[in-house]
């Protein structure tokens, strides 16, 4: 069964084609005029620096962390000789994931501007192309990355048992998240900084419109959103569908399934690829689409493409298991949730529905009253997202063959755990299946974004920013779906990675562990998790402020000091903000991403693998909660305030925009900034865990 795992490659080879095929198809749409040339130019010059800069910082950091792993492996033995190895190349794969996604969404900007001004069907198609080659990126690339390394294990170094395999295989996805959190933070840092500092002054205090070439963080705010919203999402979304992955290989050779385990969860990662692109060609709108039309046209291809993974699942899984078809309804569950919770924060975050009209509604009364309903509004959208990954989880626990039997007398964990365990990871893997299709929604969003950028600056005809704005309005809807989808996964992911280290832990110790609830160090644990999710945000957070501050007082430093400024007669230092943006995000971004580190490693030290798990349960827990909180509350902010932008509350410019846009600003760094890191934290500290356990077992003060 196992000779069966070249279908992978066969899966990267398809989804890698794709990608070049719409890139290819994107890049021969013309580029418009030479205006909107130069801006093009000036936001991928300040991307490509941005990046540059960021990834020598990471590659310090990278090198530092791989001598340490060499160190454990090869000379106190405490780690397989291949994790330094892996977590090199999944820290490489995750950095190509984000840097060809934002390569051609900055290629892309300009050519969807000018494609809108045409019509709005070619805008959405060269928007969602560039997105596209996002998302199928991300699926090749994670494909080859699984599959090279299990054909490496499994023939080169000639490893005969599943379960070994499985658990080595589990511990290199600590790389993808490595790089992951580091382009997240740093990205949503930069954008979120420029967005803020640019709204403040721009919007509310010198009453120009959004994107006006006037303002001088234009530029950086632009770049901000290839920066945060494409390469940091590709990085982020790579790790997810790698980490779901691999936890499903270790889940499924733990629970007696052996190879047949973890070709599983790969094919069903092939098919959702293959149903991806088909979906792909189904998003297509028609001239005078609304809002409505948009949205269907992209839920049109997202739902064939999981309704024909759900359908070819069962064959798959009937054949690749011996009939055990209890696996194939928890895939459904995965797909079935992952879809539910993509209309959850489609309904509490679209101004299509009634909790952010009556979000726009708040800003009749000022600003103080639309950010109080923009919390509530984020707090109470968290109840459902958890009750349903709660009922995914438990019904694929038990339809996968799980019981209330957890230990044998002998304190280990009985097969049918495992087995049950098995279904929750499998649903994970379901519920990013469809990954590509999904991802290209998404990463469409900031290309629209930036078409409407270089609409305004470029002076195009109002219409053709209308149209801009239609595409733009949905991408931050389906921008804040696909943030439900990867925290969705993040938490099933999460779990099953909790039980691979417990299982790891237990199998390395001749010690009684004693990992139950009333566990002091348990308990302790839990509380330190807690704790890390709302630190982890606070550093976010501040660092935004921070860094926005320093845009603020710029803004306003160039308004005052160029003369014809305001009047269009002079041009702002653009520069002086992309590099401020820069300095910003590079420097802030390396407390956090430590922070999750070492945490872990601390906790484990001094609490023994007890207090590790009572960590990740912790964090998990919270991390979910928060992370759906602040990604509805700030899509829902955003998106009232395009609403009130469309002409309804007083329109633009009226008290009640003002309003709005208050409400988006603190709204921005918790939807693009902290709020969509706690899903690459809550998976870092697990395979931080993991990768440490043994020097965690040799070395803790409680042991």
């Amino acid at each position: 069964m196992e000779h069966t795992f070249w279908i992978g490659f066969a899966g990267a080879a398809l989804a890698g084609g794709f990608a070049a095929y719409q890139a290819r198809g994107v890049l021969g749409y013309a580029e418009g005029t030479e205006k909107m040339r130069k801006i093009a130019l000036a936001v991928r010059k300040g991307a490509d620096a941005y990046l540059r800069q960021q990834y020598a910082a990471v590659l310090k950091v990278f090198a530092a962390v791989f001598i340490v792993l060499l160190v454990l492996s090869f000379g106190g033995g405490l780690l397989p000789v291949f994790t330094p190895f892996a977590f090199v190349t999944g820290g490489v794969f995750s950095l190509l994931a984000g840097f060809i996604g934002m390569k051609i969404a900055t290629s892309a900007n300009a050519r969807t501007a000018q494609a809108a001004s045409e019509s709005l069907n070619r805008g959405l198609r060269v928007a969602f192309s560039a997105g596209s080659v996002m998302g199928f990126t991300v699926v090749g690339l994670g494909l080859l990355d699984v599959t090279a390394w299990f054909f490496l294990l499994r023939y080169g170094f000639h490893m005969d048992d599943p379960a070994v395999l499985g658990n080595i295989l589990v511990m290199n996805g600590m790389g993808a998240s490595f790089m992951a959190l580091f382009a997240r933070v740093g990205g949503g840092i930069y954008t979120k900084a420029a967005d803020v500092g640019a709204d403040l002054v721009g919007k509310v205090e010198a009453g120009i419109p959004e994107d006006d070439p006037r303002n001088p963080a234009v530029i950086a705010d632009n770049v901000g959103d290839n920066v945060g919203d494409v390469a940091g999402m590709g990085a982020d979304l790579y790790e997810s569908y790698v980490g779901s992955i691999l936890a499903a290989f270790a889940l499924g050779a733990s629970g007696g399934y052996g190879w047949r385990g973890m070709l599983l969860p790969l094919a069903l990662a092939v098919c959702g690829a293959a149903f991806s692109m088909l979906g792909s060609f189904l998003v297509r709108t028609g001239e005078t689409a609304s809002r409505a039309s948009l949205l269907n046209s992209l839920r049109a291809g997202t739902y064939t493409a999981a309704i024909l993974s759900a359908l070819a699942a069962a064959p798959l899984t009937y054949w690749i298991l011996d009939g055990s078809m209890g696996v194939y309804f928890a895939i459904l569950c995965g797909l079935a949730g992952g879809c539910a919770i993509g209309f959850l924060t489609e309904y509490y975050t679209s101004d299509a529905y009634r909790p952010t009209r009556d979000l726009a509604s708040a800003s009749e009364t000022g600003s103080a009253t639309i950010v109080i309903g923009g919390l509530s509004l984020g707090m109470r959208s968290t109840a459902g997202a958890i009750l349903l990954v709660a009922a995914a989880a438990v019904a694929s626990y038990f339809a996968s063959g799980g019981t209330t039997a957890i230990t044998d007398s002998a304190g280990n964990f009985t097969e049918t755990f495992q087995r049950g365990l098995y279904g929750i990871g499998i649903a994970g893997v379901g519920m990013l299946s469809t990954l590509g299709i999904t991802l290209a929604t998404d990463a469409y969003g900031p290309v629209a974004d930036n078409a409407g950028g270089i609409a305004e600056m470029g002076d195009l005809p109002e219409e053709v920013r209308q149209r801009t704005d239609a595409l733009d309005s949905l991408g931050n809807t389906t921008a804040a779906t696909g943030k439900g989808f990867a925290i969705g996964s993040a938490s099933l992911t999460s779990l099953a990675l909790l039980v691979s280290y417990v299982n790891m832990v237990q199998g390395n110790t001749d010690r009684t562990l004693n990992f139950t609830l009333t566990s002091p160090l348990v308990l302790a644990g839990l509380f330190l998790g807690a704790m890390l999710a709302f630190v982890f945000s606070a550093l976010i957070m501040s660092a935004v402020q921070k860094a926005a501050q320093s845009i603020v007082l710029e803004v306003r430093r160039q308004f005052r000091e160029i003369p014809g400024i305001m009047e269009g007669g002079a041009d702002p230092d653009y520069a002086a903000c992309v590099a401020l943006c820069t300095k910003g995000a590079l420097r802030e971004m390396a407390a956090p991403a430590l922070l999750a580190v070492l945490v872990p490693i601390a906790a484990g030290l001094v609490l023994g693998p007890e207090g590790v798990v009572g960590l990740l349960g912790g964090v998990s827990v919270t991390g979910f909660a928060l992370a759906v909180f602040m990604s509805n509350a700030g899509g829902a902010w955003d998106n009232a305030k395009k609403y009130i932008e469309a002409g309804h509350h007083g329109g633009k410019g009226s008290r009640q925009h003002k309003a709005a846009v208050v409400g988006d600003t603190v709204g921005d760094p918790f939807k693009d900034a902290a709020g969509p890191s706690l899903n690459i934290l809550i998976k870092l500290c697990s395979t931080v865990s993991l990768v440490f356990s043994g020097l965690v077992l040799a070395w803790n003060l409680m042991g």
